[in-house]
């Protein structure tokens, strides 16, 4: 695992608590979201495997080491330090969330408790694998329950940020609810159905669009979608009836989808092909979904890419990574930020959730028998407690958790009053003490 794919500053920072003898102090961080984007009422929680994964294997290489020390920011570092990162392995605790779990806005996703450095280093990673699986896998919910129980395809690998983002991306929706990815290797790597037949360029390369038709029924029989808006889609449809069955369905990717998949629809039914399906794609987003569903659209699965794969309207959700507690020689402290509009609470939490409100404590706290305790460990003492659920368990805590919240909630617009978040009275009177004695 490359350990310089972080920040500067977390290196330099570690450089510091080393020359400042504070390598065996330990701290606890919390990883959560401020507040969720516009229009998001709930997120799903996602890319634990990853960063459990990272802090397992996390690793300095010797040409790493050769290239920090040839950096002025670390001229005046001590040689110790350099052979504490050849040492370097996370032995510390994480507790989490479990992946698919709905969670709201300063709730605790993630608190890592470890040695200083251990602790400080994995924030950037961290930040962004969980805060993008998370924002994604929420997009990806909203797609799933605009849909009105018809397939939602991730496509989007081709328009992310980088093939990494997509492949990430991939797995993020699918937990979030996806039937699957059109990303080869998501489908390798993750368990996840794939999905996808031929582009444009395919019927383009043939004299004729039957052609193309009958060469592509020819290699995947029944699992054929024919993309028939390349010439003329209403006579791509005919193209599609006349060769007659084994074929999936065809693909509606350009023009007025909800007139277009009418009159294909008939044109397929009257062909005797009341078993194929329509797919609709192109620029597609949970609200074009929910305004198709709505408009009674015969259209049986949705493909959708850019929206998806970048979470267009809401392309961050801020996630933060802050102390909460420090213990060294001189004992424990609990920590804090009261900074305006960045202010955070202190001490080690655990998020309880009830069936109507959920309520964020200290974590040794017991409120209710009726209760469930959402920070699970994960990892103790630099090993794996217990082995992690897959994207496929993860999609099915998804829907489960989904299902659960509150109907008003599952809208595609922002609720007021929101989900009722307590915070316990114990934990109020530790912020109490804590901004007391700054």
């Amino acid at each position: 695992m490359n350990a310089l794919l972080t920040d500067l500053y977390q290196l330099t920072m570690a450089a510091g608590y080393w020359s400042a003898g504070k390598a065996e102090e330990t701290a606890a961080f919390e990883l959560f979201v401020r507040r969720l984007p516009a229009n998001r009422n709930y997120m799903i929680a996602a890319g634990l495997e990853q960063a459990v994964e990272y802090l397992l294997h996390l690793r300095f290489e010797e040409d790493e080491i050769r290239y920090l020390q040839g950096l002025p920011q670390f001229r005046r570092a001590e040689p110790g330090f350099f052979e504490a990162l050849r040492r370097f392995r996370f032995t510390g605790d994480v507790f989490a969330v479990p992946e698919g779990t709905p969670v709201f806005a300063g709730e605790p996703l993630l608190t890592v408790r470890a040695p200083l450095m251990e602790a400080q280093i994995p924030e950037t990673f961290l930040l962004s694998m969980v805060g993008f699986q998370t924002m994604i896998a929420t997009k990806a919910a909203r797609m799933v329950d605009a849909s009105g129980g018809r397939a939602v395809v991730e496509f989007g690998t081709r328009r992310a940020h980088s093939p990494q983002a997509g492949l990430y991306a991939a797995r993020a929706a699918f937990v979030g609810g996806c039937a699957g990815t059109s990303n080869v290797l998501a489908g390798m790597r993750f368990g996840i159905p794939v999905f996808g037949t031929a582009a444009h360029s395919w019927v383009q390369s043939f004299p004729t669009e039957r052609e193309a038709f009958e060469r592509l029924q020819g290699l995947l029989g029944d699992g054929t979608t024919y993309l028939i808006d390349t010439y003329d889609t209403l006579e791509g449809a005919r193209q599609a009836v006349s060769l007659g069955k084994p074929f999936w369905g065809v693909r509606l990717d350009s023009g007025n989808l909800i007139e277009l998949s009418r009159a294909v629809r008939r044109i397929l039914d009257e062909g005797g092909c009341r078993g194929a399906k329509i797919m609709a794609t192109g620029d597609l987003n949970e609200y074009k979904i929910l305004e198709l569903v709505a408009a009674g659209a015969p259209i049986d699965a949705f493909g959708v890419g850019t929206e998806l794969a970048t979470s267009m309207d809401a392309p961050s959700h801020g996630a933060v990574y802050k102390m909460v507690e420090h213990v060294s020689p001189l004992g424990r402290r609990y920590t804090a930020k009261f900074s305006a509009d960045k202010a955070t609470l202190p001490g080690i939490k655990q998020v309880f959730r009830f069936r109507d409100h959920d309520m964020i404590g200290r974590s040794h706290e017991c409120p209710s028998p009726d209760a469930e305790a959402l920070l699970r460990p994960v990892i103790l003492r630099g090993e794996l407690a217990q082995p992690l659920p897959g994207a496929a368990e993860a999609r099915q805590r998804a829907r489960r958790g989904i299902e659960a919240l509150p109907k008003q909630l599952r809208t595609l617009f922002e609720v007021d009053p929101p989900y009722r978040i307590d915070l316990s009275e114990e934990l109020i009177q530790l912020a109490r003490e804590v901004r007391a004695r700054r």
